[in-house]
């Protein structure tokens, strides 16, 4: 559908973004009647994949999600997400939100701007564009990453997955993510290896000891990645010494990147919604209000610690309520 459908309307709610928590928001806002618009962007490398549907569409295997007992593909999850959601009214538009300008005047409606130069316009909007995770830049990384072939932004997500139990594993980065993320893989892995480019670590001091205190856990230091080895699935990694720049291979069968994530939140910058240090959407105690009015956010955009499929829907849940409250308490029908 394209945006000039709906730029001349005002809607009552438009959602931005299509991960967990905006297709669970436009479910529980389309079941009650909102009429929500869902903006769910444009596929894009930046150097990573971005793509509609969020981190989840890099993920082969769902398995810790409630309700899928042999599992499910990330994709196909997302894909299900949006027929219920749309099954019930959701009208979803592929095309990015660059700009906001939002209201804080009550009955004076959000100005949104797309990438194609129309504006959109809405008395209540959601927040959902998610968190990238960022990524070495390298080329079978990412085709890896794609494919389902042993390389991954989340440890918690995939690392109990029967390809990663009793084999040897990667971890990249060297702070609180990364210990974290290895010390969690050393539950199934035969080996976890944690590669930093330093000769020691960010990560806090308990962080490391309960990492260093697990009989499989090792460290390499000095090292980056310069290539992931590997077919249809990683085999090792290529590593140059920062010191010396000799280079080595290191056997694993899979790789977990732990460098960090970055909130999509550029757009935001100009726009009024408080923004943490890190970027993320800062939230009001116990809902999902952003410090303006009718402007509402869920998901990783506004979660830097658990980032988790089932956490942002149930964030995407509590704003289709707290919206749809604010809506009628506006006097929005």
């Amino acid at each position: 559908m394209s945006s000039s459908t709906t730029a001349n309307a005002t809607h009552k709610l438009v959602i931005i973004g299509s991960g967990p928590a905006g297709w669970t928001a436009a479910i529980y806002a389309a079941r009650a009647q909102l009429q929500p618009v869902c903006y769910i962007g444009i596929p894009k490398n930046d150097p990573g994949p971005i793509l509609p549907g969020g981190q989840l569409m890099l993920t082969t295997e769902v398995e810790n999600y409630p309700g899928f007992p042999h599992g499910i593909t990330g994709p196909k999850m997302m894909e299900d997400f949006q027929k219920q959601a749309e099954r019930f009214g959701t009208k979803s538009i592929m095309e990015d939100i660059v700009r906001c300008e939002f209201s804080a005047k009550p009955g004076v409606p959000h100005l949104l701007h797309t990438a194609g130069g129309e504006v959109v316009r809405a008395h209540a909007v959601i927040l959902a564009t998610g968190a990238t995770a960022n990524w070495l830049g390298l080329e079978n990384e990412m085709r890896l990453a794609r494919s389902g072939g042993g390389v991954s932004a989340c440890a918690v997500c995939d690392g109990a997955l029967p390809g990663f139990r009793n084999q040897p594993l990667a971890v990249i980065g060297g702070g609180d993510t990364a210990m974290e993320e290895a010390t969690y893989l050393t539950k199934f892995a035969s080996e976890v290896y944690v590669i930093h480019r330093r000769d020691s670590l960010r990560a806090s001091k308990i962080m490391q000891q309960r990492y260093f205190a697990r009989p499989n856990a090792k460290v390499i230091w000095n090292k980056t990645i310069v290539d992931v080895l590997g077919g249809e699935t990683i085999t090792g990694v290529l590593m140059e010494d920062t010191l010396t720049k000799e280079r080595s291979t290191l056997a694993v069968k899979g790789l977990f990147i732990a460098i960090g994530h970055t909130p999509t939140t550029k757009f935001l910058k100009a726009s009024g919604v408080e923004l943490d240090d890190a970027g993320y959407i800062v939230l009001r105690a116990r809902n999902s209000a952003t410090n303006l009015p009718g402007v509402f956010a869920a998901g990783d955009v506004a979660d830097a610690h658990y980032r988790q499929a089932v956490s942002a829907a149930g964030m995407g849940c509590v704003a289709a309520l707290d919206a749809e409250r604010w809506l009628a308490a506006s006097g929005v029908h």
